[in-house]
């Protein structure tokens, strides 16, 4: 790799790994006080990210790791553009309606057929989570100081297995977050217990279409109609929002039956993300609502000093517009029946992968055959070696692949979970399953570091553990041990 010489240095350059660059301090604190050639920076850069994970062996991630190449030339074709520019682009500010009215038209929206929806795109749905809670927040307030009430105790009901940005709108925007816990074997929330939870002073329910956890559909359509019928009792209007991040671009292609969005009443908004199942690169989201009146015109501002009036609800401000243009590009690239066809590959090799893990014998499979396409697991026998240890020794092939507990009240179960993705072959399955076997057999021949572990745990503070609690001290060990190596790897 040849570089321009620097007239004002007496060293002239021939190639990047005989430059003074390379063995250099790479800068961490404080930017360098001197420029370097655009190919040694490159070469610097590059050479870190290799120690970086393969994205697509990255199974951890519902993210997508894979477009076509035309989509990535519009990607990069329109990298420079601000997506809030929208009276200078107003071709991309089409692009985005026409998707929202694409999706809402999926989620079965009560709007025209020439009628436009109401929604936008967002930064993933953890942005789209926060716009929904502040509409259902705002709505609430306005229904209280109608009705001469207090709104200072807000709270919405959850189950325990919700994503963290859940927790983050609670405790940014003030929030009581009122979880359903779990229980073994049931690791969804139960309608029923969320419903009970419900006061006057609940302002939704959230229901989890794809549980991070297990892939799993909550029951949206049994949530409703217990839901109505509280409400009607009470004289309360407490909706429900479905947070479908992961089971928004399935459930539509793949159960096309179930009933989950806009075609139950009590369900005022809808938020998926674009960057999972959507197919699209990560960093962009959607957040649809039911009607008009469901977004509080309040919380949308009118700004003109772009060079023209444009509505905007957002918790931020400029943001790129490559995701957006990729997901129209999807949209119509794939359409339908694209979407369908990649949706029941994805399934398939989802239950091919679960049939070689149970074949092994060695695991109880907690994910459901109806749900995300993934394969979540438990070691039926915990007691020599643990699933952080699978996690662990996985890793040696390039596999990421998690190891966690599940929330209250189950958290002495730990799993391991695979997320098939588009990318994700038949034959990466296959060598999946054949890589989890070899892991077993070496882990089987190695000293059991659960009976050390549970041996030095067994009398703590003079109090003899139960094998239980000490399950849970060795799970936690486990998990901050594996966590301690990533954070040193990256």
């Amino acid at each position: 790799m040849v570089l321009a010489t620097n007239s004002d240095s007496e060293e002239h350059l021939h190639s990047t790994f005989a430059s003074r660059y390379v063995r250099a301090v790479v800068p961490r604190f404080k930017m360098p006080d001197n420029s370097m050639p655009k190919d040694a920076a490159y070469q610097v850069i590059s050479d870190e990210l290799m120690l970086d994970g393969n994205p697509r062996l990255n199974l951890a991630s519902f993210v997508t790791t894979w477009m076509e190449p035309e989509c990535d030339k519009l990607i990069m074709d329109s990298v420079n553009k601000n997506y809030v520019d929208m009276d200078e682009y107003p071709v991309t500010t089409e692009l985005q309606n026409r998707c929202v009215n694409m999706i809402a038209n999926l989620f079965h929206s009560p709007v025209g057929e020439d009628e436009a929806a109401i929604g936008c795109g967002t930064v993933g749905s953890s942005e789209a989570i926060m716009l929904a809670g502040l509409a259902f927040k705002r709505k609430w307030q306005q229904r209280r100081r109608a009705q001469g009430l207090s709104t200072d105790k807000p709270n919405i009901v959850t189950g325990a297995n919700v994503q963290v940005c859940w927790e983050k709108f609670a405790r940014y925007f003030e929030v009581e977050l009122k979880e359903v816990k779990l229980s073994e074997d049931y690791y969804v929330m139960d309608p029923a217990k969320a419903v009970e939870m419900v006061d006057e002073n609940t302002i939704c329910v959230a229901a989890i279409l794809g549980s991070t956890l297990t892939g799993e559909f909550e029951d949206v359509k049994l949530l409703n109609d217990l839901l109505a019928e509280k409400n009607a009792e009470t004289g309360w209007d407490t909706p429900i929002h479905v947070d479908a991040a992961s089971g928004g671009f399935i459930a539509p292609f793949l159960y096309p039956d179930l009933e989950w969005d806009f075609r139950l009443p009590w369900v005022k908004s809808i938020n998926v993300s674009g960057h999972k199942y959507g197919l699209v690169y990560a960093g962009v989201g959607w957040i649809i609502w039911r009607t008009k009146d469901d977004l509080p015109e309040d919380l949308v501002f009118h700004i003109n000093y772009l060079g023209a009036d444009q509505p905007t609800f957002t918790l931020n401000f400029s943001k790129g517009s490559s995701q957006i243009i990729a997901q129209y590009y999807q949209f119509i690239r794939l359409g339908f029946g694209g979407y369908k066809n990649i949706m029941e590959n994805c399934m398939d090799n989802a239950r091919r992968l679960k049939e070689g893990i149970e074949m092994t014998g060695k695991f109880n499979i907690l994910s459901k055959d109806i749900g995300v396409p993934l394969v979540a697991f438990s070691l039926k026998d915990s007691s020599k070696h643990t699933v952080f240890e699978i996690a662990e020794s996985l890793r040696k092939f390039g596999w990421i692949i998690p190891a966690y507990t599940m929330p209250a009240d189950a958290q002495h179960i730990a799993v391991l979970r695979v997320v098939i993705r588009e990318d994700f072959s038949r034959g990466l399955a296959d060598r999946l399953i054949t890589h989890i076997i070899q892991v077993l057999k070496e882990i089987e021949g190695l000293p059991s570091r659960v009976a050390h572990l549970a041996a030095a745990a067994t009398v703590s503070g003079g109090e003899v553990k139960t094998a239980k609690m000490s399950l849970e001290d060795i799970t936690k060990y486990w998990k901050r041990l594996v966590e301690h190596k990533r954070n040193i790897v990256c």
